[in-house]
C-alpha cells in the first residue's frame, strides 16, 4: 500500500513538474529558463485588525501542530491504544498485530466513541460560527463543553482533588468551576489507571494458561522446552474460540461513560 501511494505520487508530482517545465520553456526564450523567486518580508501593520488578522493565523497553525496531542490526550485513545497493546502482549504474540494496526483500530475505535462529542461540537459551535451566528470566543466556549463534560464523566474525583491541592487553588463549586490546567491531568491519569485494570483482567487468564503449561511441562521432565512455544497455541485458540476481539472491544467500548 505504501509503495502504490508512493508511485502514485511520484507519478503526480513528475507529471507536474514536466508540464510546468514544458510551459516555462515555451514561454521563456530560447535558451533561457527563468526560475522565479520566493521572498519573505515582515513589515508593520498599518491597521489593529491586521495584527490581530495575523495573530489569529499564527493561533490556528499553533493549534493544528498540537492536533495529534489533542486527540490523544482529551479522547478515548489513551485507555484503548494501552488496553490492545495489553492484549497483544498477554497472547505473546511479539509484534502480531503491529503497532500501525494497533493505533489504526484505536484511532477509528476513538472516532466512534467520540462521535456523539464531535456531533455536539459540530451542532453547537461550528455550524453556527461558519454561518456567522456567533462569534470566535462564544465558538471556542461552545467547543470545550461537550469536551469537559466526557472528560469529568470519565475522571475520578480522587485525581481532580490531586491537582486541585497542587494548583493550591480554591475548592472549585461544581465541575464547571474545574480550570483546564486540572481537569485535563486528572483526566489522564484516570485513564492510565483504568487502562491498566482492565489489561490486568484480560491478563489473568493468559497468566493461567502459562502457568498451567509450564506445571506440566515440568512435571513430564520437559524443563529444557520453553512453555511459551506450548501456551501460545492454546492461547489463540480459547482467544479465537470466546471471541475475544469482539468481547474486549465491545466492553471497552462500552467502559466509556456519557
Amino acid at each position: 500500500m505504501r509503495l502504490i501511494i508512493f508511485a502514485f505520487v511520484l507519478f503526480t508530482v513528475c507529471g507536474f513538474g514536466n508540464q510546468v517545465f514544458a510551459a516555462a520553456n515555451t514561454n521563456a526564450p530560447t535558451g533561457n529558463l527563468t526560475i522565479p523567486g520566493i521572498s519573505l518580508q515582515i513589515g508593520n501593520a498599518n491597521s489593529p485588525q491586521e495584527l490581530n488578522t495575523a495573530l489569529k493565523i499564527v493561533i490556528i497553525l499553533t493549534v493544528l501542530t498540537l492536533v495529534p496531542s489533542i486527540l490523544i490526550m482529551l479522547t478515548s485513545f489513551t485507555r484503548i491504544v494501552v488496553v490492545l497493546s495489553f492484549i497483544r502482549h498477554a497472547l505473546g504474540t511479539n509484534q502480531t498485530p503491529s503497532n500501525q494496526l494497533i493505533i489504526g483500530l484505536a484511532i477509528f475505535l476513538t472516532f466512534f466513541v467520540m462521535g456523539p462529542v464531535w456531533q455536539k461540537i459540530d451542532d453547537q459551535a461550528l455550524k453556527p460560527f461558519l454561518n456567522n451566528e456567533i462569534g470566535y470566543e462564544e465558538a471556542c466556549s461552545r467547543t470545550i463543553a461537550p469536551i469537559r463534560t466526557f472528560m469529568l464523566a470519565q475522571t475520578r474525583e480522587k485525581d481532580l482533588k490531586l491537582f486541585v491541592d497542587i494548583a493550591a487553588i480554591a475548592q472549585p463549586k461544581g465541575p464547571e468551576d474545574l480550570p483546564l490546567r486540572v481537569l485535563i491531568p486528572g483526566f489522564i491519569i484516570s485513564e492510565l489507571k483504568t487502562a491498566f485494570i482492565i489489561g490486568f483482567l484480560i491478563y489473568l487468564p493468559f497468566l493461567i494458561i502459562d502457568m498451567i503449561i509450564s506445571s506440566v511441562l515440568m512435571s513430564v521432565g520437559m524443563m529444557m522446552l520453553p512453555p511459551v512455544m506450548i501456551s501460545l497455541p492454546f492461547k489463540l485458540l480459547i482467544f479465537v474460540l470466546a471471541d475475544g476481539w469482539y468481547l474486549i472491544v465491545g466492553s471497552l467500548v462500552q467502559s466509556f461513560r456519557t
